[in-house]
């Protein structure tokens, strides 16, 4: 059986969706972040980052969300492609998510609206990263059904996991700008694996004021600097 390390992050989503796709029985372990469970001795020896997702398959520890997408991909043989050419495609996209569009969209994110001070500089340079990022997205979903070509992978799921989020960089706009990346999402929105996914965060209730405990379990290091 899987234990899920679960918070309804982006990042925690795409995991979600890759778990309902292979359909495979697993138990969800909530971490609420807002209330610092991830700083927990016991979750720190799952993921010593301390973040979330994190999977334990059997015997098997797995932390990072990318990683845990490919882990069971591989170890499924589904949602990568066999062809090597097309491999590499779908990593390069994966990857590009995963260092650009992920820790962009969650930088512009917190200075947007976790930040205690409003940083016109910080808001202007990571928003406008994250607006880059979806042109270069939108550009390549005007080629090609998915990231990778014709067949659906986890860099797709990847993409679907902080796209759903758009809306909290772009506001009321979301993806209007950006057409194939929203028609991409009308897609995906379609796939019972994705609705199953939704469902079961709608089933979890998380702490979502963001008070002085949780910008201290948020955001340790920034405590740690005014000591």
């Amino acid at each position: 059986m899987i234990d899920f390390y679960f918070h309804a992050t982006p990042n925690s989503m795409k995991v979600a969706v890759l778990l309902q796709e292979l359909a495979l029985p697993f138990t969800i372990k909530p971490i609420d972040i807002f209330k610092g469970e991830q700083h927990l001795a016991a979750y720190t020896a799952i993921n010593p980052n301390g973040k979330v997702p994190a999977l334990v398959d059997g015997t098997t520890t797995v932390f990072d969300s990318h990683a845990i997408l490919l882990y069971l991909a591989d170890k499924h043989g589904q949602f990568v492609p066999q062809d090597r050419t097309e491999y590499a495609s779908m990593l390069s996209w994966l990857q590009m998510v995963a260092t650009g569009l992920s820790p962009f969209s969650g930088q512009a994110i917190h200075f947007m609206h976790y930040a205690p001070e409003q940083l016109p500089y910080a808001v202007n340079r990571y928003t406008r990263e994250v607006a880059r990022h979806y042109g270069v997205l939108d550009a390549r979903l005007g080629q090609s059904r998915y990231l990778a070509g014709d067949n659906y992978t986890i860099a797709d799921m990847a993409l679907w996991g902080w796209a759903a989020s758009a809306g909290y960089v772009f506001g009321a706009d979301g993806l209007k700008a950006y057409p194939n990346v929203q028609r991409f999402m009308d897609e995906m929105a379609l796939r019972p694996a994705i609705q199953r996914a939704l469902e079961m965060k709608a089933a979890h209730t998380f702490k979502s004021e963001l008070d002085d405990a949780a910008r201290r379990a948020m955001f340790p290091q920034n405590e740690q600097t005014a000591a």
